[in-house]
């Protein structure tokens, strides 16, 4: 349905266009009203359409809420209670569910209520991280030894100014349990925390984590099949240590340990945990890292038999009020998600690699070789999903084609200056929605995710400026961010090699 024709005014909802009431009988100034309230609900609508054959048709334009957008900048983070609750996380038949909270929803974490800064922050997070990510894969390829641990604590240490992490989740460590934030990373395979004694530690919100007051903390002993499993180990008075440090200054060093991790109501016994008693740089505000990646250190397959090798997530969209969701176990992946392969990297195990076909403005794929987003046999290239990256980046050709194409279908909204990373924006002050084309992923085995306008079309300040969310990269790999990712159930079955979307949102 084309709410705006293209030779009416997208400007025609707003309050200085309506039309004089005396100009309009009272039969029509109420069906008028009836009206307005009518297409006022459809542009506050989310859709996230799944199609599971690239035959099958779907909207090829959609209408953007742009004041509902702008008033959700100026939501202020609230204060999260540091004791969970059990509303917090819940165990039903094997599944563990917790909440899943932006790092701009925590005051603990948030030192500016202004949207310009948070998002100048968020960027600045964002291109720390994506060079960190590049760095791995290229110094996995020259094996080089300072960057070969894609098993354990690959990512703790990237962004020193700002911290790092944008999702977190709260986890109960030892006995008792003692609680603590987390942030949850896709890209990594450990769960990490700060450790007493702590010889150099960053500032968190939790009191540090204290072995010594945990009846359940054994350390790894050298000899042990975990130790063998780290890379950059030593031993130290017989007790496994590592070290992990990286070209820009940070790094994490301590122990590696068994320990109880606490869910809701639900102990894990043993779990393999870093023990952090020098560490630089780190997640401001946070304890650690509790890593989901593909590899053999990562929290979800150390479960293993006990979530069946799955879990799933929604994260929760920004300047909204609720929460999003991290959820283990098989009984957790939704009935009518639509499927997609996952590929493996040998350079890269950590990583969940998908196959991407091409790119779709409109309704219409984008011409560019589906070459651009091919993982090839050396392990170059390629298509990561990722939840520490927050704007999906593309190889330069796939961008500007890309843009470009969006950038002709979008010829009646207003340009404005390009901003950081981004060279298409919008000037949309006193607009209430425009209508804009959609964007598709079009995903190998047939499946097309046509995402919101809000995933791909947003505000850089609290003014109306807002901008195409896609970067161009001059490498070869291919990155889908969690802006992208926002307010899609997202299932990872790592036991059976797939990545499921939808069928909810959140």
């Amino acid at each position: 349905m084309n709410l705006f024709p293209k030779t009416q005014s997208n400007k025609s909802l707003h309050k200085h266009n309506t039309p004089n009431s005396k100009h309009i009988q009272p039969l029509q100034s109420t069906m008028f009203m009836m009206l307005q309230l009518f297409l006022l609900f459809l542009t506050t609508t989310i859709t996230i359409t799944i199609t599971t054959s690239q035959n099958t048709s779907y909207p090829h334009f959609q209408n953007f809420n742009v004041t509902q957008t702008i008033a959700e900048t100026k939501l202020k983070p609230t204060q999260i209670p540091k004791q969970p609750l059990h509303t917090e996380s819940e165990e039903i038949s094997g599944k563990w569910k917790l909440k899943l909270l932006h790092r701009d929803k925590v005051t603990t974490f948030t030192t500016s209520n202004d949207h310009r800064s948070r998002f100048n922050a968020r960027l600045n997070r964002d291109s720390k991280r994506v060079a960190t990510l590049l760095r791995r894969l290229n110094a996995s390829a020259a094996r080089e030894p300072n960057y070969k641990s894609n098993a354990f604590g690959s990512d703790v240490v990237s962004g020193m100014e700002q911290g790092s992490g944008e999702y977190f989740v709260r986890i109960g460590i030892g006995s008792p349990p003692r609680n603590q934030y987390v942030v949850i990373d896709s890209g990594s395979d450990i769960v990490w925390v700060q450790c007493e004694p702590c010889t150099q530690c960053y500032h968190q919100s939790d009191p540090v984590f204290n072995p010594s007051d945990s009846s359940s903390f054994a350390g790894v002993s050298c000899g042990s099949s975990i130790c063998s499993r780290v890379d950059n180990v030593g031993c130290h008075e017989g007790r496994c240590r590592y070290e992990v440090s990286y070209g820009d200054g940070s790094y994490t060093k301590g122990t590696l340990a068994l320990e109880t991790v606490t869910i809701g109501r639900t102990m894990i016994r043993n779990v393999a945990i870093g023990c952090g008693h020098r560490n630089q740089g780190m997640f401001i505000g946070a304890a650690g890292l509790m890593g989901l990646g593909g590899g053999s250190m990562s929290f979800v397959a150390q479960l293993g038999g006990q979530t069946g090798g799955a879990f799933s997530y929604c994260l929760v969209s920004r300047g909204t009020s609720s929460f999003g969701s991290l959820e283990f176990g098989r009984e957790g992946v939704p009935i009518g998600a639509a499927w997609v392969p996952l590929l493996h990297n040998p350079r890269a195990s950590s990583f969940y690699y998908v196959g991407l076909l091409g790119l779709g403005v409109g309704g219409v794929k984008v011409p560019i070789s589906e070459d651009v987003f091919r993982l090839n046999e050396l392990g170059d290239g390629g298509v990561v999903m990722d939840t520490g990256t927050a704007v999906t980046r593309l190889p330069s050709l796939a961008y500007n084609a890309f843009r470009d194409d969006f950038i002709a279908q979008t010829t009646n909204l207003p340009r404005a200056s390009g901003v950081s990373i981004f060279d298409t924006c919008y000037d949309l002050f006193g607009f209430v929605s425009v209508r804009v084309p959609t964007v598709s992923f079009y995903f190998s085995g047939g499946p097309v995710l046509t995402l919101p306008a809000k995933n791909f079309l947003i505000p850089v300040d609290d003014v109306g400026t807002f901008c195409f969310a896609f970067a161009p990269s001059t490498s070869g790999l291919s990155i889908i961010g969690n802006i992208q990712q926002e307010g899609i159930e997202i299932s990872v079955d790592g036991a059976n090699g797939f990545v499921g979307f939808g069928p909810n949102i959140c």
